[in-house]
């Protein structure tokens, strides 16, 4: 995870080569602009199809979660697809909502509309809460646990089910009831939360060894998902406040322009010289679906020792600041429809400014008289988290269909240690943040591992738990080699594809000097070559697709920012069609890989030991 992952000023930093200058900038939380909202939103008082929809979708969440939880215990694996018990869950839901409601009743949709909306948020957050316990969609920790050990999970996903019912139950009559405040709520769902983890340290007390999470955070990520259930399963929940859904946006941009967004101390977010992190939002133009996102991590070098960071941080004291880093202009961060298919989405541009490859979990890395934060793992969530909520409140008040997650479709990627980035974050969009329909592209930053005691693997062993970066892995692959980009794409694929969009594109130009010492490969022929080995060993995974393009006179840096690669051919497609397929025909995406000139160009270099085009 851990390689230098460096970037060329022109291709990773974007401060040379900016696409268009911010046009604006936007305090998360500033009072003026929540007011607007308040103002236009008017739900009317709490009416029958308002109760019976949440209750609907409380007794979904449970029933589905007991099915679950049965599956595991029976049959030692996920629920299959056609299970009868999760699917009388999400119908008994659909037939509740469709007796209480008729069009328009419910913030002004129609009762297909908030079926398709309750049914989703039941299937998804239950799900999550499971693929979270038990190893994501494909169940990966649970046969690998001893029955000591699957007790332990079994135990910590009872605890957080009742969590959850008596949560809703609490949120439903807080809102029935004039007199309950959002601090009178607050309260009571502490004391529920301190409960469940109290349940779960008496049962489990070594969660974190078998799933990634300690007991805290386990229970603490569970009471988030209360709030986005309480936000799809109630139109009025204005007074409850919330941390998730369109009662809770922190910033307000104009569609067509780029706006920056200062995020709040409180949420976690920093960068590392202790100034607030900030992101770029280029809202969809007004026409153009706001809920198709191109998501774009900066990259920028990694610092891992007090000597680098420290000369790092004196010699280039912007790679520590997110306020003036704007987006790169070229290829797929082209704003020209006739250069990029995507300019007319919603971009966000991602600045990195931790030197912790956006992986690190909020700490202070304590180097003396450096002290360095390593908060980009959590500048990432809490930056995707606001962007979820304003989209959330645009599109319920288009109307039909409203928000749905599950309808959203995202291009995530990032550039060099943005690459890195990418990688080590996708998990969290399809298992935490609920989209689905998201493709991953890291460019330049495979990850790859030399086998040295100076490699990724090792120092993800060495820096995972003091970046306290554990946390944010997925709970089947965090152990210290899940740095290691091959290992991470083979935990990684069985939890793909669950629609055609999920995948990973892996990109990148093969004599590529920075990314090779990044890794901390002394000799390039031994470079190309693992990746070659790399490629043969990982193509035929699930959801794992490569392009590489083919030159090699010169090492090239990031490509798909370069608009002679980004239009350029390799086994008869371009970067721009490869993408544009990934997204169209999901289905139909194959791996572009070339034998080319390598092998006479550079000395030691070796054909690919499987069959690439010539």
């Amino acid at each position: 995870m851990l390689g230098a992952a460096g970037c060329t000023d022109d291709a990773a930093e974007g401060d040379d080569e900016v696409g268009e200058s911010s046009e604006s900038t936007d305090t998360a939380g500033d009072t003026d602009e929540t007011a607007d909202t308040e103002e236009s939103t008017d739900t009317g008082s709490v009416g029958a199809c308002d109760e019976e929809s949440f209750d609907a979708l409380r007794t979904c969440v449970a029933a589905y979660s007991e099915a679950v939880a049965d599956c595991y215990a029976t049959t030692d694996a996920p629920c299959p697809d056609d299970d009868a018990a999760t699917a009388a869950a999400l119908d008994e839901l659909e037939l509740s909502v469709t007796a209480a409601c008729t069009d328009g009743e419910f913030l002004g949709l129609s009762t297909d509309a908030v079926v398709g909306r309750l049914r989703n948020a039941c299937e998804s957050e239950a799900s999550s809460m499971a693929w979270r316990t038990y190893g994501g969609p494909q169940g990966a920790v649970w046969p690998n646990a001893g029955g000591v050990d699957q007790q332990c999970l079994a135990a910590a996903h009872l605890a957080t089910m009742d969590l959850v019912d008596e949560s809703l139950f609490a949120a439903a009559a807080c809102i029935e009831d004039d007199t309950c405040t959002a601090e009178v709520l607050d309260t009571l769902r502490a004391d529920y939360l301190a409960a469940a983890t109290a349940d779960i340290e008496q049962a489990c007390d070594d969660l974190a060894d078998i799933a990634a999470l300690e007991p805290a955070e386990y229970a603490t990520r569970v009471a988030h998902q209360v709030d986005c259930l309480t936000a799809a399963g109630h139109p009025d929940t204005a007074k409850l406040g919330l941390d998730c859904g369109p009662d809770n946006v922190l910033f307000e941009a104009t569609r067509g322009e780029w706006t920056q967004v200062e995020l709040d101390p409180s949420s976690g977010a920093i960068c590392g010289d202790g100034t607030n992190y900030a992101f770029q939002i280029h809202l969809a133009p007004e026409g153009q679906p706001l809920d198709r996102v191109l998501i774009a991590l900066q990259g920028g070098g990694v610092c891992l020792f007090a000597d680098d960071c420290a000369a790092r941080l004196e010699s280039s004291p912007g790679l520590f600041n997110a306020l003036d880093d704007f987006p790169l202009g070229d290829g797929i961060g082209s704003l020209d429809p006739e250069v990029n298919p995507f300019a007319e989405w919603t971009i966000v541009y991602l600045p990195y400014c931790n030197q912790d490859v956006f992986a690190g979990g909020g700490v202070v890395e304590d180097f003396g008289e450096l002290q360095l934060p390593r908060a980009g793992g959590v500048n990432l969530r809490a930056s995707l988290r606001m962007i979820r909520d304003y989209l959330w409140r645009e599109l319920d008040a288009a109307g039909d269909p409203g928000f749905r997650p599950d309808a959203l479709v995202a291009l995530f990627g990032g550039f060099s240690a943005g690459a890195y980035g990418t990688i080590y974050n996708y998990h969290w969009l399809l298992d935490e943040l609920q989209w689905p329909r998201t493709i991953a592209f890291p460019d330049a930053g495979l990850a790859l591992d030399n086998g040295t005691p100076v490699g990724v693997g090792a120092l993800g062993v060495a820096k995972l738990p003091v970046w306290d970066t554990v946390k944010n892995l997925p709970s089947y692959c965090f152990t210290g080699d899940c740095a290691i980009g091959p290992v991470l794409s083979e935990a990684l694929s069985p939890r793909l594809e669950q629609v055609p969009e999920q995948q990973m594109l892996i990109l990148s130009n093969p004599k590529d000097n920075i990314q090779q010492g990044d890794a901390f490969f002394e000799d390039e022929a031994d470079w190309i070559n693992t990746m070659r080995q790399t490629y043969c060993d990982t193509k035929d995974l699930p959801g794992i697709n490569y392009y590489f393009t083919s030159v090699s006179d010169e090492s090239v840096h990031v490509i798909s920012v370069v608009p002679e690669l980004w239009t350029g051919e390799v086994d008869g497609e371009t970067l721009r069609d490869f993408f544009v397929r990934a997204v169209e025909e999901p289905d139909t995406v194959v791996s572009r890989v070339e034998e080319a000139d390598f092998v006479d160009a550079i000395p030691g270099v070796e054909p690919y030991p499987c069959e690439v085009a010539p």
